[in-house]
């Protein structure tokens, strides 16, 4: 079938797969009804980054594991990049904003 030729492959030299393999290791610990949670993910796919979705409601074990990540904090969304703590929604925004956000994303 003709046209297939045209479908985009992946090499190594491929920028976009170059891009892809230095994204940051993105965790975000959320529910799926959260307003917040819908923020911070909108944001971070609107910056490309892939992120793992922990929902604290279908995994009430993983919460715990939050807490004791994010020193206590129980509200959602807590998100780290890189096993570092950045915080809920409004500190992922106020990092964005001051332009620190794109610097942690690509590691």
């Amino acid at each position: 079938m003709q046209g297939r030729e045209n479908m985009r492959h992946s090499t190594d030299n491929d920028p976009m797969k170059k891009e892809h393999d230095q994204m940051a290791k993105v965790e975000v610990y959320a529910t799926e009804w959260c307003p917040y949670c819908k923020r911070a993910r909108k944001l971070l796919e609107e910056k490309g980054a892939k992120y793992e979705l922990i929902d604290v409601m279908m995994e009430p074990r993983r919460k715990k594991e939050m807490m004791d990540r994010a020193n206590g904090k129980h509200t959602v969304p807590q998100i780290f990049i890189n096993d570092e703590h950045i915080g809920g929604c409004d500190e992922l925004m106020a990092l964005n904003a001051k332009g620190g956000l794109d610097s942690k994303l690509s590691a």
